[in-house]
């Protein structure tokens, strides 16, 4: 498989000599993205896909600086009650959505109230479960009155879903909102042509730090190779590093010094439906776990790209370990098969994104559950309609990663874990444990950071042992950029990246 795909790699730079140059926008940043998103809506937004062009559209009350504090954004300050339960935000006064109107408190309580409504059906209404009331305190402020302490509150509110969006327009457009979005941020859409790109120009009303460059192009290339060939004849000015082009590019003097890397916060998992036969079964659980050597598929086919994971939460959010329950041991995995006792044999439906790199993934994660002795039928799916379907339970595995929204544990294992956050909410394992939702409930109410962090420990550990899914790694995140291209860099969290200090010198 390796040796397949530097053939194919050595075939896109053959190809650079015959491949043609696309007509650019002058001083756009051209990117690349794998699939269409799903909606620009902020109440429906779910991926990091969404969640990062989101980003370049919208402004919440608060954000994240570099440092991962909590600072001003649509709000120029807050204050907190003493129990912990009222937050009140005071607005800014030069804020201005992308049509000319400015945005005022009733957008704010709008946007809030629109997301906790069960009207909305919007998958992100748990982040608002711990809401009671938001309401106008005069022209300037809102107040925002929690049931319960909440630890992580005003990390949580930098995450797309609290995204402030125009309460007129949203009204005009109803569910078309979502393909023509009017936010505050640096850039506003320009125009959508599915499966072939996405444009957003320089918003010249942004009431922070203006972009430098006059927009973004997202074109839609779901294929590697031929977003590699793009990139090497500079049809691309920014690309996401393929694993199968990792060693080409760092070993190439013309790229190398041009690659950048960081650290992200996810977790990528093999998911399992513990709602149905026969993954309830925590015994064939446990044996999936032990089939899969997942440190050599690290180590080769991502080329140690990440770092192997024994739970969800990556290492950064915590000082904590949690131990490798179940790591490879084919022998175990059989001995575990055996004692889950499902006769006549186990085929298991397993579904993945149109994506190659997930493609690829598939079939090495299948290869070992064969030689086990556990059936596998792989179902690609593009990347909307595999959304869908994991959401509402369809396949009995799949493959997906998990990227922080805010910088907390909570984030990972609230909407992960919770038996409330069935589907889009989160846990699409669907993976239910009393003892799990009282630690987590219990945790998200504790202000106390090394109390939190013993029922988050305690939260994880539990998790691991009864395997609802299948951990694999943490993955690190690798751009390449041309060398015209500056001011570009890596953000540990999807929704910091605002794109305001790239310069296009091209």
């Amino acid at each position: 498989m390796l040796f397949n795909k530097a053939s194919l790699l050595l075939f896109a730079v053959l190809l650079c000599g015959c491949t043609g140059r696309v007509e650019r926008l002058d001083g756009y940043l051209y990117g690349r993205i794998g699939a269409n998103p799903t909606t620009l809506d902020p109440a429906y937004v779910v991926d990091v896909l969404g969640g990062m062009i989101a980003a370049k559209l919208y402004n919440g009350l608060v954000r994240l600086d570099d440092n991962l504090q909590v600072v001003p954004d649509v709000a120029r300050q807050w204050r907190v009650s003493d129990d912990g339960l009222t937050y009140t935000f005071a607005l800014r006064e030069d804020v201005v959505f992308h049509n000319g109107q400015r945005l005022t408190v009733d957008d704010v309580v709008y946007s809030f109230r629109r997301i906790m409504s069960p009207q909305t059906h919007s998958p992100n209404a748990w982040m608002f479960k711990n809401v009671a009331d938001v309401k106008v305190v005069h022209t300037g402020e809102i107040e925002v009155t929690l049931k319960t302490p909440f630890a992580p509150f005003l990390k949580s509110l930098t995450m797309p879903a609290a995204y402030i969006v125009p309460r007129a327009e949203v009204e005009r457009l109803g569910k078309d909102f979502g393909l023509h979005p009017v936010g505050t941020g640096p850039f506003a859409l320009a125009r959508w042509e599915p499966d072939n790109n996405i444009v957003l120009k320089k918003n010249v009303l942004y009431f922070d730090r203006p972009a430098r460059i006059n927009g973004i192009v997202y074109r839609i290339i779901p294929e590697d190779i031929t977003s590699m060939t793009e990139f090497l004849t500079g049809n691309l000015d920014v690309l996401g590093v393929p694993a199968s082009a990792y060693a080409m590019l760092t070993k190439d003097a013309r790229y190398a010094g041009l690659v950048a890397h960081a650290s992200g916060l996810n977790t990528f998992y093999l998911g399992l439906n513990n709602s149905r036969r026969p993954l309830d079964n925590p015994n064939l659980r446990k044996a999936i776990a032990c089939a899969i050597d997942r440190k050599k598929i690290l180590r080769t086919y991502l080329q140690g790209q990440g770092s192997y994971a024994t739970s969800a939460v990556p290492s950064v959010l915590k000082g904590y370990a949690v131990a490798d329950y179940y790591p490879y041991d084919p022998d175990r995995a059989r001995a575990f098969l055996r004692a889950s006792g499902i006769a006549g044999g186990v085929n298991l439906k397993f579904y993945v994104s149109a994506i190659q790199e997930s493609i690829d993934i598939a079939e090495i994660i299948a290869h070992y559950l064969r030689q086990v002795g556990i059936g596998v039928e792989i179902r690609i799916l593009e990347w909307s309609a595999y959304k869908v379907a994991i959401n509402n339970g369809e396949p009995d595995m799949f493959w997906l990663s998990w990227w922080a929204d805010y910088p907390d544990a909570e984030n990972f294992l609230y909407p992960m874990f919770h038996s409330s956050n069935f589907g889009a909410g989160g846990n699409r394992i669907r993976y239910g444990n009393p003892q799990v939702d009282t630690l987590i409930e219990q945790a998200r109410r504790t202000l106390a950071a090394p109390q939190r962090e013993a029922m988050y420990k305690r939260t994880e550990d539990a998790v691991a042992i009864d395997t609802p899914a299948v951990f694999f790694w943490h993955r690190n995140e690798y751009i390449v950029t041309q060398p015209w291209i500056k001011g570009l860099r890596l953000y540990p969290i999807y929704n910091m990246d605002k794109a305001t200090g790239i310069e296009n010198k091209r």
